[in-house]
């Protein structure tokens, strides 16, 4: 039995959504208090900005190597 799967059409770029990922986990944290769920959220809003980084490193125009035209 093949599981279906979820299609649905993304309005907002990968960048966008893990930058307001971040930014809402953030908001979350700063209304809680010290402990362990505050530094998940703290750690997962830093993790979603790296790759948002990465990605956005990773889908920049090639430059060509140097010696290479």
């Amino acid at each position: 039995m093949t599981a279906k799967r979820n299609r649905r059409k993304q309005t907002q770029s990968l960048q966008e959504r893990l930058a307001a990922f971040a930014e809402n986990a953030r908001e979350r944290a700063r209304s809680l208090p010290p402990g362990r769920e505050r530094e998940m959220l703290l750690r997962r809003a830093k993790q979603n900005e790296v790759t948002s980084n990465l990605s956005e490193w990773l889908s920049a125009p090639v430059f060509p190597r140097r010696g290479q035209s």
